[in-house]
């Protein structure tokens, strides 16, 4: 009989994107976790899953069954994929499919193997999701700090190709957005995209402290009604939207090194919006300055 190798997989993001970390666990004695200095939670989920396939793939007619708290990694890799595959790796609107690097890693994993995926909430006591995100935290936070962290046991008898249990310091000539690690870092556009998801979230949209960190001090929006508002308005009257929208890309225009117009699309089955956000960098991280939205057919 194949074995079933049941393993959860995390990932962590300090400020999103920011410093980023990954791990699997199964065991006390079997896990394993990376990270980069720059990423975003989606990265490091599914990094988690990609480490996983890597360490496990000497194992006889394994079987790999990976709890996971994010339906993005699910649904990418279980529903999605095999669509974006046929088109070139783009979505049915023809945008590019972000993370591409890693899902393209993952498929190759997959040949000839068997991953099946079970969802578990997240931050609700059970006992392998939490001991992945315990760990995929260590290592994000080892590399904001430039310190050392437990990189794991690893799987037994595997070949590891997992990044370093030593976190580089960050040096002032260090590029803040591309860092070493084990797949190709996100774009620019791919990470302002997730960060216009993360905005649009509850999760965020009910958290003053963590809506503040993604808005600029001068951050003003021009709403659908044509209402002016400020960050402080913002950050008072904000509230959690009655489901997620899809968030479809347009285009993106750099218009300085740490200055990006992002135009894109959301979109929910009575209403399509065009949208215009101004990402300004500050002290390496993303932070949006001035917003609009007009209703589109």
């Amino acid at each position: 009989m194949a074995a079933v190798i049941t393993a959860a997989a995390d990932g962590s993001s300090l400020s999103n994107p920011g410093p980023a970390g990954w791990a699997w666990y199964v065991s006390d004695d079997c896990w394993a976790a990376g990270g980069w200095a720059h990423g975003t939670n989606n990265m490091g989920e599914l990094m988690a899953v990609l480490d996983l396939l890597r360490q496990t793939r000497h194992v006889p007619g394994e079987r790999v069954h990976a709890l996971c708290d994010s339906q993005y990694v699910i649904n990418s890799v279980s529903k999605w994929m095999p669509g974006w595959k046929r088109k070139g790796w783009r979505k049915a609107d023809g945008s590019p499919v972000m993370n591409v690097e890693l899902l393209k890693e993952i498929d190759a994993e997959l040949a000839g193997r068997t991953l099946t995926f079970e969802w578990v909430k997240g931050h609700a006591g059970h006992r392998l999701n939490e001991a992945a995100d315990v760990r995929a935290r260590n290592a994000a936070t080892a590399f904001q700090r430039g310190t050392t962290f437990d990189a794991g046991p690893g799987f037994q008898g595997a070949a590891r190709e997992t990044t370093p249990d030593v976190a580089p310091s960050r040096r002032s000539d260090q590029p803040d957005l591309f860092s070493a690690g084990p797949a190709e870092p996100p774009s620019v556009t791919d990470i302002l995209l997730d960060l216009e998801r993360a905005l649009l979230s509850s999760e965020i949209r009910s958290d003053p402290r963590r809506l503040e960190a993604l808005l600029h001090p001068d951050f003003t929006e021009i709403g659908q009604s044509g209402r002016l508002w400020t960050r402080s308005a913002a950050l008072a009257e904000l509230a959690p939207l009655d489901g997620l929208p899809a968030v479809e890309y347009v285009a993106s225009q750099t218009l300085s090194v740490d200055l990006v117009l992002l135009t894109w699309r959301s979109r929910r089955p009575d209403r399509v919006v065009l949208r215009s956000s101004l990402w300004q960098r500050m002290d390496g991280r993303w932070r949006l300055r001035f917003h609009q939205g007009t209703p589109s057919s």
